[in-house]
């Protein structure tokens, strides 16, 4: 077998964050690391890429065996590769970002490596340099959610705006003017309302709505300004 000579060989990972929204709360699924170093320690899904497999590939499989998770989108978000990064070898690190709602994939997440949703402001010391994937991740999905419609992943199939706005607050830890906001969503064309309310707040209510599946797949893409210039502004500097 030909191979390139005098070149080092290294082990390449991928690591999968997860943010998770509740209906209150961002939070990042998290698990104990199974084996050293760090044995036990709070770690972001990661894993070896194996020989026969795509980083894509690897990322399912990892996501799958340590949660239990599947048929997750995972979008792919940039390499770690600073030589010092794992102590034990020198290991590159793909890093793959999702946002999923939580109630609806609340069911297949398993115990076996004790898997556990933390919230975002809350998160416990992690190991190697998976904090400053963490921070990465948010930083590109505070960035992507103020021009395209992309926390709609999170939502479930009916909601309120009032949720809809307290999910772009919490992202982006503000408020935003009711009006403007609501006014901004519904000019999009990407919502359906529906004839029941949803009366849990207050006597008045707010009423559903859902998504426009066809709007929302032609408009993804489309800049649409949710959120505040100020807020946009600050992504920036």
């Amino acid at each position: 077998m030909i191979k390139y000579s005098s070149q080092n060989r290294m082990l390449v990972a991928v690591d999968c964050i997860i943010f998770g929204f509740d209906g209150t709360d961002y939070k990042v699924l998290l698990i104990q690391r199974g084996f050293a170093p760090e044995k036990e320690k709070w770690s972001l899904m990661g894993g070896f890429v194996q020989e026969k497999e795509s980083l894509e590939q690897a990322a399912d499989r990892v996501l799958k065996q340590l949660t239990g998770l599947k048929n997750v989108y995972l979008e792919q978000l940039q390499a770690f590769s600073e030589p010092d990064r794992d102590p034990i070898e020198r290991v590159i690190a793909m890093a793959y970002v999702a946002l999923i709602d939580i109630h609806k994939y609340e069911q297949q997440i398993n115990d076996d490596f004790h898997a556990r949703w933390f919230l975002l402001r809350e998160l416990p010391k992690l190991i190697f340099d998976h904090a400053q994937m963490v921070d990465t991740a948010l930083q590109r999905l505070r960035y992507k959610a103020a021009f395209h419609p992309i926390l709609f992943e999170l939502l479930p199939e009916k909601f309120t705006l009032p949720q809809l706005q307290a999910m772009y607050e919490g992202l982006y830890d503000t408020k935003i003017d009711k009006r403007n906001f609501s006014r901004k969503v519904l000019s999009t064309n990407l919502l359906i309302k529906e004839q029941e309310k949803d009366k849990s707040s207050s006597k008045k209510g707010a009423f559903y709505y859902s998504i426009d599946k066809e709007h929302y797949k032609e408009k993804f893409e489309s800049l649409l300004n949710f959120v505040p210039k100020t807020e946009i502004t600050a992504l920036n500097e």
